[in-house]
């Protein structure tokens, strides 16, 4: 399938799922909180790895399972409303996960140095995979807004996975036509991509020297503009999911927890976990159960407020 092609089927069926928008109600999360364990399994070959990417589609939880062992092996996990974990597609080599709106996976996907588009019965197909004629690093984590423009992070955490690369780590805009932007250019490997509900800021998380920073950018007939940092002193960051006021859920991988701020930057809740954390996604019948991501295991914590699927 064209990348053409693939974008505008998204265009066209992403809408329904940008975040909730039109059914916000109750009050979102505040002051300490914790979230309960409810997943783990071995990873593929059995070295210590991470759970990524977390996504719901229908009723269910799909994520990536990566290990750090050579190629950095990945497959993608279903967890079901009854609490079964299965292999929902072996060797992925995904990271980061989102939905097209008609049931398939979007995937940030190292193996192939690309962004993918899934079937949920496992076949695949390049969505982009080149940028002024090289692949690129290791796509990370992306976001998909209504009108089908995709975003999508590409730091190195993973890039020996496959040979060559990008000279520099980025954030990239595709746009339905299938032209490709750079955004930023100036974030030492950016992780975290997200989308405000009404899709008019794009939130990128990354390092600045020692610094991890949540940086927003106004966009504008499309377009994103020059980023501002909300927040400038975070842990190492990672993945982020966005309720449907426009709260901000960011992982802090070796901090172990997810802070929760205001669009304006704001800290409003801390939820905590037992392990490292990797990324978040909400889910559940209602859209109001917090996923949670991380070292070999999968989290949730039951909120008032519906938000992202991933």
């Amino acid at each position: 399938m064209k990348l053409r092609s693939v974008l505008t089927v998204a265009a066209m069926l992403a809408a329904p799922y940008t975040h909730a928008a039109a059914v916000c109600g109750g009050q979102p999360p505040s002051g300490e909180l914790s979230a309960t364990r409810i997943a783990a399994a071995n990873s593929p070959r059995g070295e210590p790895g991470l759970y990524e990417g977390p996504v719901w589609i229908k009723d269910a939880l799909y994520f990536s399972d990566f290990t750090f062992g050579p190629g950095f092996p990945s497959r993608i996990m279903k967890l079901d409303a009854s609490g079964k974990l299965s292999v929902a597609i072996a060797d992925s080599g995904s990271n980061g996960l989102a939905t097209d709106g008609a049931g398939n996976i979007l995937a940030a996907t190292h193996k192939f140095k690309s962004v993918s588009l899934y079937t949920l019965d496992g076949k695949r197909s390049d969505v982009v995979g080149k940028f002024e004629g090289k692949v690129f690093n290791s796509p990370n984590d992306l976001a998909l807004a209504a009108d089908g423009t995709l975003y999508f992070s590409d730091p190195d955490y993973q890039r020996a996975a496959a040979p060559g690369g990008q000279e520099k780590t980025r954030v990239y805009r595709v746009g339905t036509d299938g032209k490709i932007t750079v955004v930023d250019d100036t974030l030492t490997n950016p992780n975290g991509v997200s989308l405000s509900p009404k899709g008019d800021v794009l939130y990128v998380n990354g390092m600045v020297g020692e610094h991890g920073v949540l940086r927003a950018y106004a966009i504008v007939n499309g377009v994103p503009q020059a980023g501002k940092d909300l927040v400038d002193k975070l842990g190492v960051p990672d993945g982020m999911a966005v309720d449907c006021y426009g709260n901000l859920y960011v992982s802090e991988h070796t901090d172990q927890r997810l802070r929760v701020f205001t669009p304006a930057g704001k800290q409003i809740a801390t939820i905590k976990v037992d392990a490292n954390v990797t990324n978040a996604a909400f889910g559940g019948a209602d859209g109001k159960t917090l996923y949670i991501t991380g070292a070999g295991a999968v989290w949730q914590i039951k909120l008032d407020v519906t938000g992202s699927p991933y």
